[in-house]
């Protein structure tokens, strides 16, 4: 049933969004003194979500299999960065900064779906 409303799928896949966000920075994090590596992160949510063409896969209930884990496109792409002299261009500040983002992601995606079941539970005649 709840898999019908938009808004509680979109914060979902919010929430994936920054778990998969979330994950990236961590990898560049660990990375931080790795020779070579380069620093990568997702592209914003607004900019990809649902940015498959019209002919993709859509799931229609929640068994089926869309082929995409939030709904948009999960590549990462290279953060950029200056790159050290060992070619790592991982900025631990910069890192801080996209955690930061990610959580206020989560934190959004938590807030409308706490607020959509209390819209539901108050229309079933229950009390927030």
């Amino acid at each position: 049933m709840f898999d019908r409303i938009d808004t509680l799928r979109m914060a979902s896949s919010l929430t994936a969004h920054a778990s998969e966000r979330q994950k990236l920075i961590a990898q560049n994090v660990a990375n931080a003194d790795t020779p070579g590596f380069r620093s990568r992160d997702l592209g914003r949510f607004a900019e990809t979500y649902r940015s498959q063409p019209a002919t993709a896969l859509r799931a229609t209930r929640p068994g089926h299999a869309t082929g995409v884990s939030w709904g948009g496109d999960d590549r990462p792409l290279d953060a950029g960065g200056e790159p050290s002299p060992n070619g790592n261009t991982v900025s631990i500040e910069d890192e801080m900064i996209r955690t930061a983002q990610a959580r206020k992601e989560f934190d959004i995606a938590v807030a409308v779906t706490r607020s959509s079941l209390s819209l539901i539970r108050t229309s079933l005649g229950r009390r927030a």
